[in-house]
């Protein structure tokens, strides 16, 4: 298994965030997980940069370790062809060091230019068609293209690295773990679903298995759940929410359902090695190759000493 660092770009300054990788290098970590956000999930979190700026930076800032998107959405406010610009940027930049993750994404940042949120089923064969593109045009040649949901026309990266980026497909239900072992180079998952894992590999997925283990890290049970429910409420969110609802506010409407037994079950709380280590645990009995961890209180550079004996 190995150990990862979430940087959560709501959670975070752009200047952070380049000095939490930093930090993450340092410490040892293996890789570097970034989210690709326009709004944060509650206001609270209070940031949300331009995350291939941001990107860029941390390529200068940084001379190891591997880092990747978690995750772009090519579907809606982003278009794939872009995306393909953004991502041969950066593996150009990083030296090979790139992965770019991707879903089907969230109405709370796809909304923002007035189009209408796809159904679920119709977001997983956009996703599809935009591997597709992505992919071509990575390769580096002129690309026309043509599909239900995208048009290209005459199109050729000029910076596309002779080692493309891998694309890391998320996967949390059935069809997208089918979807991601069939077009991706990998899968990533932020729950520890042994069977989406076993449904991955049965599609013939070989890549690797990235996780996310998220939790409050603080002295206290007690503080520990105040950050939790102040910061991070919509881990602990069941159905759809999280996909569907179009505002922070909205979020934060919810998140005064959340209960402590919710908070629990969702999020590690507290400063203690045992429970971070059975939330890492979790993931490697899953079949997950890579876990992320994720602290959502404020003080990252105490809780990157604090990781570092999970390494």
């Amino acid at each position: 298994m190995k150990i990862g660092y979430w940087l959560s770009s709501e959670e975070h300054s752009p200047k952070d965030l380049v000095e939490n990788a930093k930090r993450a290098e340092a410490a040892g970590f293996d890789h570097v997980l970034i989210s690709d956000h326009i709004h944060p999930w509650v206001d609270e979190q209070g940031h949300s940069p331009f995350v291939w700026g941001v990107l860029g930076a941390i390529a200068e800032a940084t001379e190891r370790i591997q880092i990747g998107t978690a995750v772009t959405c090519p579907l809606i406010r982003m278009h794939p062809a872009i995306v393909a610009h953004a991502t041969a940027t950066a593996q150009s930049l990083f030296d090979g060091r790139f992965f770019l993750g991707v879903g089907t994404g969230e109405n709370l940042n796809e909304h923002v230019l007035g189009d209408r949120w796809p159904r679920a089923d119709e977001r997983l064969e956009m996703l599809e068609e935009a591997v597709e593109l992505i992919k071509k045009l990575l390769a580096g040649d002129y690309e026309s293209y043509r599909g239900k949901h995208y048009t290209v026309e005459q199109l050729k990266l000029y910076d596309a690295p002779k080692q493309a980026a891998p694309v890391i497909v998320a996967a949390k239900a059935e069809n997208a773990a089918r979807l991601a072992a069939a077009i991706g180079d990998g899968t990533m998952n932020t729950t520890p679903d042994e069977e989406i894992v076993k449904i991955y590999k049965d599609a013939g997925g070989t890549g690797p298995i990235y996780g996310k283990v998220t939790g409050a890290f603080a002295a206290s049970l007690e503080s520990a759940r105040k950050i939790g429910k102040e910061r991070q409420p919509n881990i602990a969110m069941g159905g759809d929410l999280s996909t569907e609802l179009a505002l922070p506010r909205d979020f934060a409407a919810v998140a005064e359902l959340v209960r402590d037994d919710d908070l629990e079950e969702s999020l590690v709380l507290g400063n203690d090695p045992a429970m971070w280590r059975e939330g890492i645990d979790e993931y490697e009995r899953a079949g997950f190759t890579h876990a992320a961890l994720h602290d959502v209180s404020a003080d990252q550079a105490e809780f990157i000493e604090f990781a570092k004996q999970f390494i």
